[in-house]
């Protein structure tokens, strides 16, 4: 009893899945219905929104937006040629580069230095007119030229809007005020004055290039003189002689650039060749030195060595043949025998010498490589000597190349400029000139009644969502698993027509059927079935707990089971108003005294069950109940009967149904529908489980699938099916 079982919540939601529900549709399902829920709500929000945007719309000062287009070029015509059209733009060659620089001729648009030139060309500082069609009051003027002229130029950069869109090269300039002609006037002011204002920058950043160009060219021609006249005093001074340029592109002739150097690179270049003719030939010597005379690649490979080989060989075989033939001493034998002598004494001689060819060979070349080495140390010396003196020589070489490419950089530039001296071509150009619009571009009554109406929408969502989100009532049988995470062991329709129990008479009522259903949950509920001991509770009066309890007894009593309904309730029994009776003896009797519980005992035979009333109310309900001769009691029941149900008090602020449900086999919660609580159902859940009972799960009472807020709920439609009589048989 420490823990509540998993089996409940795992096949109800088994069974949900098997009906064909998912995650997607019932959170589609849940939103609809608390909509529908708080539908007036979210209609009020929505109208309020509407309202107030049309009355907003209504007061707003008609204003008038002129636009001007312009074409912005990456590059402007040539005149001279793009090698001395210096001042133009420089061709963008990739799309990042030409975003970067539309974007930054847009900001140049949006500047405070073309809005201040625009104010001037206006005179809109000291023009009244403007300031009325920027609606601002004469009041705010101060007469001061310099702060009208600021605020001037603030209006204009605050109703200027300039665009430009993806795939084009034409930008808007488009500006707003409540005067029409005043509009178009500053916007094709803007697009003129930044044509100005790129062709007076061009100017000007020329003029100043040829300028500082010209001062930086005569510097650089007296610093080339000076640098190459030190340079060459310096070589005549310590005797250098130069086959090369000090400073070339090349590392490799800048290390040659005397004739010293020059001869150690060729004679270092000749000992590596040298080293490596000896490496070469020292290896073949050793290759063959400790091996066989006949037994080496390169005497075998010599010529002269294969014919004499293959001749004797030849002379072997013959001999063998005559020893087959004749005898040891016969002259045929005795003749090839000399021969073989003699060709063998033949190709000893000749593979010594080519074993001795090869080690003259390796001599030569270690004899050459001695002399290389001492000629380039001898060299080595002499160059290290000059590199000493060569060291001013470079830096002053270094010195005079560094002025002889600025001075010809500037010259070259100076050319240019001097070309493209006062030719200037935009690479802005204007489309569409602005003109007076006729028709007032805000307020826009459509536009404002839409974004009212979005407003209002959102508003209404995250009301009807923080409204849904605080409301702890159980309104659909889907709640009771989202809220109070609880399996749904039932639901209980509400009935309007008949009571409770004349409802639960008829097998064929809907109510009759939800009983029913909970019957079979409440066999399955725990591995080993049905408990025997179950506890009904709620959190608080007239929920339909006593209903319920009286109910489940009946269920379980038409299919053959032996039930107990004990009315637990000691401070307000129900069960014995509800069935009619008026008994004296109940459980206070046998809780106080040892008598058999038989005498207590009454037997409802219309009903099938067995009821134990509660008798005398006593002083201290939870004392009785939580004695030892409760718990006695609940197991000779159990021993004695196939299920005890007992029909517990509410939940908050008693301590009886806490008690109860600790002691008990299996607990169940009834939830009445559409009851507001205020938190009072998770209270009564916390203070259930404290007590660590075996909640099998909650039964939602008196549900009205009708009403608009549960319409979206998979039980929707829950009496639709019913049993056709009369009419209904026919009809159908």
């Amino acid at each position: 009893m420490s823990a509540e079982p998993a089996i409940p919540a795992a096949r109800y939601q088994a069974a949900y899945l098997a009906a064909g529900e998912n995650p997607i549709s019932a959170n589609i399902r849940h939103a609809v219905a608390a909509l529908r829920r708080h539908l007036w709500m979210a209609l009020a929000i929505i109208g309020a929104a509407i309202i107030l945007a049309l009355i907003s719309t209504l007061l707003d000062t008609p204003r008038y937006t002129a636009e001007t287009s312009v074409q912005i070029n990456d590059q402007s015509d040539e005149v001279l040629g793009s090698k001395f059209e210096t001042g133009t733009v420089s061709p963008v060659t990739s799309d990042w580069d030409i975003d970067r620089f539309l974007n930054t001729q847009l900001d140049v648009l949006r500047s405070r230095g073309l809005a201040e030139r625009v104010a001037d060309r206006l005179d809109v500082a000291g023009n009244e007119q403007f300031f009325s069609a920027m609606e601002v009051p004469p009041s705010a003027l101060t007469g001061d030229q310099a702060q009208d002229r600021a605020l001037a130029v603030e209006l204009l950069r605050d109703n200027l809007e300039v665009e430009l869109p993806r795939a084009t090269r034409v930008a808007s300039i488009s500006f707003t005020s409540t005067d029409a002609t005043m509009s178009a006037s500053v916007a094709n002011a803007f697009a003129e004055e930044f044509i100005q204002a790129n062709l007076q920058r061009r100017f000007d950043s020329t003029s100043y290039a040829r300028d500082f160009v010209a001062d930086q060219l005569e510097e650089a021609r007296a610093d080339l003189e000076d640098s190459e006249r030190e340079l060459n005093d310096y070589a005549k001074s310590v005797g250098l002689i130069r086959t090369r340029d000090a400073l070339t592109p090349d590392g490799r002739d800048a290390l040659t650039g005397t004739v010293t150097t020059s001869s150690l690179v060729q004679l270092n270049d000749a000992a590596i060749q040298a080293k490596a003719a000896r490496i070469e030939a020292q290896a073949r010597w050793q290759a063959i030195q400790g091996s066989p005379l006949l037994a080496s690649q390169p005497v075998l490979a010599n010529p002269t060595v294969q014919a004499l080989m293959t001749k004797r060989a030849e002379i072997q075989s013959e001999l063998q043949v005559a020893r087959d033939r004749y005898l040891d001493n016969h002259p045929a034998i005795s003749r090839l025998e000399g021969d073989l002598q003699a060709v063998s004494r033949q190709l000893e001689s000749t593979a010594r010498q080519v074993r001795e060819s090869i080690h003259a060979e390796y001599r030569a070349a270690q004899s050459a490589q001695d002399q290389l080495d001492g000629q380039v140390k001898r060299a080595r010396g002499d160059s290290l000597a000059e590199q000493d003196q060569s060291v001013r020589y470079n830096v002053l070489a270094r010195q005079a190349d560094t002025a002889r490419s600025i001075y010809d950089g500037l010259l070259q530039r100076y050319r240019e400029l001097n070309a493209s001296a006062g030719i200037a071509s935009s690479n802005i150009a204007i489309i569409d000139r602005a003109e007076a619009p006729t028709d007032p571009s805000s307020p826009n009554v459509p536009r404002n009644l839409a974004l009212g109406l979005l407003l209002g929408l959102g508003l209404a969502g995250v009301a009807v969502f923080l409204r849904d989100q605080l409301d702890d009532v159980i309104h659909t049988p889907e709640d009771v698993e989202d809220k109070l995470e609880m399996p749904l062991l039932g639901v209980v329709p509400r009935t309007e027509d008949t009571s409770p129990l004349e409802a639960l008479d008829n097998p064929k009522s809907p109510i009759a059927e939800a009983y029913n259903s909970l019957r079979g949950a409440l066999l399955y509920s725990t591995p080993q079935g049905l408990p025997k001991v179950l506890v009904v509770t709620s959190a608080q009066a007239h929920e339909g707990k006593s209903t319920s309890s009286l109910a489940i007894a009946m269920g379980f009593a038409r299919i053959g089971l032996k039930p107990l309904l004990i009315d637990a309730d000691l401070r307000r029994p129900a069960l014995d108003k509800l069935l009619g009776l008026r008994l004296e003896r109940g459980l206070t009797d046998l809780l106080v005294t040892q008598d058999d519980p038989k005498t207590a005992i009454v037997k409802i035979k219309d009903r099938k069950i067995d009821l134990l009333p509660t008798g005398p109310l006593p002083p201290s309900p939870s004392e009785m109940l939580s004695s030892p001769r409760m718990a006695q009691l609940l197991e000779s029941f159990a021993d004695t009967y196939d299920v005890v149900i007992l029909d517990s008090p509410p939940v908050l602020g008693l301590a009886d149904a806490p008690m109860l449900a600790a002691i008990a086999d299996g607990t169940i919660f009834v939830v009445e529908a559409e009851r507001g609580r205020s938190g009072s159902l998770k209270a009564a859940l916390r203070r259930l489980r404290s007590m660590k009972p075996v909640l099998l799960g909650a039964v939602l009472a008196k549900f009205d699938p009708t009403k608009s807020g549960n319409r979206y709920s998979a039980y929707y439609g829950y009496d639709y099916y019913q049993y056709a009589t009369g009419e209904r048989r026919n009809e159908a």
